[in-house]
């Protein structure tokens, strides 16, 4: 939206001259079932330094400091500063205050304003359950917008206490920050919170379902709950949540030596969530798609779990101990990210041990892309503003930020970087950090010198590729064996330093530490084995690491550099090594060197080293001995994009029929009931494409067929639908008489997305025309809408909406909030007409429509798809 953003140096400015003490913020959501808007009146306590005026002994001011405070708001009634009335028409303007005339010292200023509620996911979302018909609300603030709800100093190191208290409907419940106190007359005080962040805080209201229990160890009491609407209450495992929780509780007060810093812990499960959840002090908001309705493989549960964990790390780092700026974001995600995972792989009883090849299979492949993209940026990104930070949630700030951490694990141990946590939060409870006072905690507590380690893996861009070199003598003995670095360049317009934007794109060589791991096949198993010696630990620095160590060793099956994934770097195998695991990739006895090997084959089916024909002869010779439920599921996405996307256009249809065929033939042989059934159900769902396949979808979907063991329960029954209905099989009247089954919300999202999937060009008129056209679609629907109009079968369908999406697409991103449009600018970009004649279309809309840098980037990063599907598409053509 115009006039919303908010610079770094301003808000430098501002933190020199405020300092926060509390606010108390009074909001009346009694008329929320009605929707429209809600009285906010906002009480803010601070603090200004020297330069403010001093107020006469007649009452009069005169001159001093000026600053602003920030509110999106449709109307404001009231500004009152240090009992001076202020003129709401003179002083408010797009999403300031302007405070004029500060006193040095304490300053009180009342704000009253009519805020609206949303349908966006951003600020306080309104969303009605069709099931029972009633409104539930909860707010989303970050990055900034705690302004959309009462009047703030919208950053994060000006922290305070925040007293919420909220008018409700009758019969309503209320959550925050605080616990929840009894209401009189529908009116819910909360008690002050501790100093937080803005864009932490938090309220959650509605006639929501509950469960709730403790948290109690060595005479800490800790109340838990667990939220989502009555619609939802049959399927919440509460006792599952619970379990994780506690686990959670128990690992991080450990590795933290700090005890849980708030009152009281809440985990609500919201509808129409834009996220996979908010880390909001004590009350974490988390997408109600994680209540599964139906049956899901261990891999969702396994996700669910990580995003539990995850948000719960989040209460010492990022809630405790708070970021000054957003330059440091990734390290608030980074962290909560390496420690949610580090605890699933090692707390006590945890059912996912093996979690380590989850991240490799999925959070590195993720990072590995987003590296690659021309929007590369380094880890430890400069973020100006408001604008550059909102699209930085990205595959750098998370995966590649969490790779790094787990990098400097290995490289300082464990224990010493978890001493140099404990000693972080100790120094910063309750304060703002940058990320030199961790380093130096960590440097303090290892021994170790990270300043260098700091500027070439956080300060710089890109990635490295790390290639075994190996010489035998005739007896197949090593006699020779390196490590070879390389730094490819980076993409046109990354940036290639936080310090020096105007650099030439360049590659940077890294220090690296990894395992080098030796694997043989096992005569009597089969199975690819690592040695009781076959694992060798080094540092690698430079372009090429020498590795005597394995000098006079018989030359394995395979060599895998980076085994037990300590680094982040592109791994290829040599020739040798790459002919065994070609062979026998489904044959590691562990699951980590499985996921590795996947991974590199991925990563090199899209730089057009491996043709998309050879990556399906490889999966489809190893994927049937992959017991690992998420790589299994991993891989049949991957499969579908590379034919999709990848393949030489003229073989397309042929390796589709291919993998089609394939998927049913593990759905029939597949145990019954099990979860690899269930994901080659879905797998063959999403590409069933013959009449006989679509006759058996259809069967499957009437119950006049069946494969034993296979329940299809509502979400698969959409699934099925949906499939049908893209090739045209399903029109209106069925779709409607499947929401009839399902009036849900789930249901309203998946009718909508079986809609705008049908192959008409009224269809796809009318989905263009509820998201392009309108602005009325709340944001999951939107989201469902645009996944249905694109389908990669319906490519000359959709050829003409190429025009028309960068005629619009200014309009909408200056028109529509932040997350409304930039569902549009990603979802609706031509990614499936991979062409020459896409990319030049899209250079002529950057160089023509002057879009500010964050829809440039967003552009920029989908033009760079189409790009590397022509290049995958030439490398499999060549291949014939």
């Amino acid at each position: 939206m115009p006039g919303t953003n908010l610079t770094r140096e301003e808000a430098q400015q501002r933190a020199k001259l405020l300092t926060v003490d509390s606010y108390e913020i009074d909001l009346d959501l009694s008329g929320a079932q009605e929707g429209g808007t809600y009285r906010s009146v906002t009480t803010v306590r601070f603090d200004v330094a020297d330069g403010g005026t001093s107020r006469s002994s007649e009452g009069e001011t005169g001159g001093g400091a000026a600053s602003f405070i920030d509110l999106v708001a449709p109307a404001v009634h009231e500004v009152t500063l240090n009992g001076d009335s202020l003129d709401p028409a003179e002083v408010f303007e797009d999403s300031r205050i302007a405070l004029p005339g500060l006193l040095e010292g304490r300053n009180i200023l009342r704000v009253v304003a009519d805020c609206a509620y949303t349908n966006t996911g951003e600020g306080l979302h309104r969303f009605v359950d069709p099931v029972d018909d009633q409104a539930y609300l909860y707010t989303q603030f970050e990055v900034p917008d705690a302004r959309r709800v009462f009047a703030s100093f919208e950053q994060p190191d000006l922290k305070a206490t925040f007293q919420f208290t909220v008018k409700a409907p009758e019969g309503w419940t209320v959550v925050s920050n605080s616990p929840t106190p009894e209401p009189q007359d529908n009116v819910w005080v909360f008690a002050p919170t501790p100093r937080i962040s803005t864009y932490i805080t938090a309220l959650i209201v509605g006639p929501y379902h509950s469960v709730h229990s403790v948290y109690e160890k060595d005479g800490q009491s800790v109340p838990l709950g667990i939220y989502c609407r009555p619609s939802l209450a049959e399927f919440l495992d509460a006792d599952a949540i619970f379990e994780v929780t506690r686990q959670g509780f128990d690992w991080f007060q450990e590795k933290f030596d700090h005890a849980y810093p708030f009152a009281k812990y809440d985990q609500l499960f919201v509808p129409e969530f834009n996220a996979g959840a908010m880390e909001n002090a004590g009350a974490v908001t988390i997408r109600d798609q994680y209540v599964f309705r139906s049956k899901v493989t261990d891999a969702a549960y396994e996700v669910r779990a990580e995003t539990i964990l995850h948000e719960l790390a989040h209460m010492w780092f990022g809630d405790l101990v708070t970021m000054e700026w957003w330059n440091d974001l990734w390290l608030n995600e980074s962290f909560a990210t390496y420690t949610s995972i580090a605890c699933q792989a090692h707390a006590p009883g945890s059912r996912w041990p093996h979690s380590w090849t989850t991240f490799a299979n999925s959070m590195k492949t993720w990072a590995y892309r987003q590296d690659q993209l021309p929007s590369t940026h380094p880890i430890m990104a400069e973020i100006n503003d408001l604008d550059d930070v909102l699209v930085n949630f990205d595959g750098i700030t998370y995966a590649k930020g969490a790779s790094v951490l787990k990098q400097l694990v290995a490289y300082v141990g464990m224990d010493e970087f978890f001493r140099g946590v404990q000693a972080y939060f100790k120094r910063h409870a309750y304060g703002n950090t940058r990320l030199t006072d961790l380093l130096g905690a960590l440097e303090e507590t290892s021994g170790r010198d990270l300043k260098t380690w700091s500027k070439k893996w956080l300060e710089t861009a890109g990635i490295n590729i790390l290639r075994p070199e190996i010489e035998t003598d005739a007896d197949g003995v090593i006699t020779s064996f390196a490590v070879r670095q390389e730094a490819p360049a980076l993409p046109a317009g990354a940036k290639g330093t936080v310090s020096d934007d105007a650099a030439p794109p360049r590659g940077v060589l890294r220090p690296h530490r990894i395992a080098v791991g030796l694997y043989d096949l096992d005569e009597a198993s089969g199975k690819l084995v690592r040695a009781a010696d076959g694992r060798i630990e080094l540092d690698v620095d430079g372009e090429l690491t020498a590795v005597p160590q394995l000098s006079g060793r018989r030359r394995p099956a395979v060599v895998l550099l980076n085994d037990d994934d300590l680094s982040y770097a592109k791994v290829r195998l040599d020739e040798e090594s790459l002919a065994v695991v070609t062979e026998h990739l489904g044959d590691f006895e562990s699951s980590l060197p499985r996921a590795l090997c996947w991974a590199s084959a991925w990563d090199m089916t899209r730089d057009g080293e491996l043709a998309t024909r050879d990556y399906l002869s490889l999966v489809l010779s190893g994927i049937g001995k992959e017991s690992d439920i998420g790589v299994v599921q991993s891989l049949h996405r991957q499969v579908k994009l590379a034919v999709d996307q990848y393949a030489d256009p003229a073989a397309r249809d042929t390796l589709l029929t291919r993998w089609t065929d394939a998927t049913l033939a593990h759905l029939r042989s597949a145990e019954p009931g099990s979860d690899h059934q269930l994901a080659w159900a879905r797998a063959f769902a999403a590409t069933a494409r013959t009449p006989e396949q679509l006759d058996l979808l259809n069967a499957l979907l009437e119950g006049s067929q069946t494969i034993e063991g296979l329940v299809v329960d509502t979400e698969l029954r959409w699934a099925f639908v949906q499939r049908l209905a893209a090739v045209g099989r399903f029109d209106e009247p069925e779709i409607a008489g499947e929401y009839e089954r399902d009036r849900t919300a789930a249901g309203e999202r998946h009718a909508a997305t079986a809609r705008a999937s049908r192959p008409t060009a009224e269809a796809k008129a009318e989905a263009w025309a509820s998201v392009v056209d309108s602005d009325k679609l709340p944001n999951a629907v939107q989201e469902a809408v645009i996944a249905g109009f694109v389908q990669t079968d319906q490519r000359e369908l959709l050829a003409s909406y190429t025009e028309r999406y960068f005629e619009v697409l200014k309009g909408i991103w200056d028109s529509r909030s932040h997350e409304m449009a930039q569902q549009i600018a990603i979802g609706l970009y031509p990614a499936i007409q991979v062409s020459e004649d896409t990319l030049r279309r899209t250079d002529e809309w950057l160089d023509s429509a002057a879009p500010n840098a964050a829809l440039r980037r967003l552009v920029s990063e989908s033009r760079a798809g189409v790009e590397r599907a022509l290049r995958a598409q030439a490398a499999d053509a060549a291949a014939k």
